[in-house]
């Protein structure tokens, strides 16, 4: 009997494991080729792996939920499609009863020993790497909180893990939990919040899992400075409105109002290279490629971030074909591992929902993000060769967050002034 192996794919070049989320068949099923066996996720994005050939599926080697290895089996087909699937074991037909284990009783005079709460939730950034590692060795998340790291902000490494592991083989005893002096500030669990009467307990998905903790780190790793600033682009809206009808037609493409910003972001990223950048320690890494996320909300109310790559070298049409395939595979939930890696700068639009600004998040390893309000007429005052006049604009208020690390206040607004020059000095005669 010809078999084959499936093995967890790589989807990404940073991904080293995947949590496979529902098998979409089972032993003893026919498969075709190309026909999805899997839904995986990783923490970049969600996908189905196709299997590569015909045939029947004999083993399912992981359990939904389990945490695979790039490389590793997780299926096996019979090529021949005549495969006989064997009965599940003994053992797993029938589960063993659960054993209970006596507590030997404490006498009167015999000191009561307090018990150390036992850490289960941690605010402590770990990457899926170290996790891994973790996994691997039987370290608990206990014993985790107190390994030093020597990452920035205290944040473990693979050598720290190296290093600790190789002192836990040499000294086995019990790490003491960590304790907090009086007076001190420390990061603790939250108090339990108990429902009331009435009140809907939904678990967040995956997805906002990753979303809520990946936010929480981000404000940790960061300390954030917003600048605020109001742009005229009523010539961009008067142009587009010009021409939107022709170019649907012609391309059979929206024109929104995203390429703009983007294409002004990429100029200006080009120029302030110490914001499209991100920090290891005490390094700036300056990137070469200006890789511009945009953040999309997905069907499910969460959100993803979809890249567009070298957004500095394409012009305001290229971008704007970018956006709508993109944007559209984000709602289909089509999106390609690679087409959310790399971005070294992200846009969030507010004005969808008509807000006029906000104050986004840095999306990390960033240390910057732009947020755009809602485009509204407003009485504005012009100078003009005769005097002020009060004229009706449409105004956009940009905001951007930054990382004050390497960002000042100068760097930040002279960041923003730009975007404003760029996207205010837009010729009105630009063809498409």
């Amino acid at each position: 009997m010809s078999r084959f192996d499936l093995v967890m794919p790589k989807l990404g070049e940073s991904i080293i494991e995947a949590t496979i989320i529902r098998w979409m068949k089972k032993p003893g099923d026919k498969i075709t080729e190309d026909e999805p066996i899997a839904e995986i996720a990783t923490d970049k994005v969600d996908s189905e792996i196709p299997s590569p050939v015909e045939g029947v599926i004999v083993e399912l080697k992981y359990n939904e939920g389990d945490v695979v290895p790039v490389g590793k089996v997780i299926a096996v087909i019979d090529l021949s499609g005549e495969a006989v699937v064997p009965e599940p074991s003994t053992s797993e037909k029938e589960p063993v009863a659960d054993t209970a284990i006596p507590t030997p009783a404490v006498s009167e005079t015999t000191p009561a020993i307090t018990a150390v709460p036992e850490v289960t939730v941690s605010t402590r950034f770990y990457s899926p790497l170290v996790r891994s590692m973790a996994k691997e060795e039987n370290i608990s998340l206990q014993e985790l909180e107190n390994v030093a790291g020597s990452g920035k902000d205290g944040r473990l490494t693979k050598q720290d893990m190296l290093s600790y592991l190789e002192t836990r083989k040499t000294q086995p005893a019990a790490i003491q939990p960590k304790v907090t002096p009086p007076n001190t500030t420390a990061v603790t669990k939250p108090e339990p919040i108990a429902p009331g009467t009435g009140d809907v307990i939904v678990e967040m998905d995956r997805m906002r899992r990753m979303i809520a903790d990946h936010m929480v780190m981000s404000k940790n790793v960061s300390p954030h400075v917003t600048s605020f600033i109001e742009v005229d682009m009523t010539n961009i809206v008067r142009w587009r409105d010009k021409v939107k009808d022709e170019f649907a037609r012609r391309e059979g493409q929206k024109l929104t109002f995203t390429p703009f910003f983007i294409e002004a972001a990429a100029k200006a990223l080009r120029e302030f290279p110490n914001v499209n950048a991100s920090i290891d320690g005490y390094n700036v890494i300056q990137r070469r490629n200006v890789n511009v996320g945009m953040a999309a909300a997905l069907p499910n109310g969460n959100l993803i971030v979809p890249v567009i790559k070298n957004a500095d070298q394409k012009n305001l049409k290229g971008i704007a074909f970018e956006v709508n395939s993109l944007a559209d595979k984000a709602r289909k939930n089509k999106l390609d591992p690679d087409d959310i890696q790399g971005g070294t700068f992200t846009i969030t639009n507010f004005g969808t929902f008509d807000s006029l600004t906000g104050t986004p998040i840095i999306n990390q390893p960033q240390v910057a993000i732009l947020g755009i309000g809602t485009i509204k007429k407003r009485p504005w005052v012009l100078e003009t060769s005769e005097g002020d006049v009060i004229a009706i604009r449409h105004i956009c208020m940009l905001s951007l967050a930054y990382d004050h690390r390497i960002v000042d206040g100068a760097l930040g607004g002279q960041f923003i002034k730009r975007m404003q020059q760029l996207l205010e000095g837009f010729d009105p005669n630009t063809a498409i």
